[in-house]
């Protein structure tokens, strides 16, 4: 079995490809997901609650 560079170059080519749209589905359902709500929503909320009047 021969394998030259064009061939490997394909299947990184494509399979990254797919690896990288899972990823971003996964990515994706992870920040909808209903469960993770709260924890997004506190961490909306707490960069602003402590940091609420000028550094000094």
């Amino acid at each position: 079995m021969d394998i030259d560079h064009n061939t490997l170059v394909g299947f990184a080519k494509s399979w990254g490809l797919f690896y990288f749209i899972g990823f971003s589905v996964c990515v994706v359902i992870y920040a909808f997901w209903p469960a993770n709500r709260k924890k997004f929503d506190d961490a909306k909320r707490s960069i602003l609650s402590k940091d609420d009047r000028p550094w000094q």
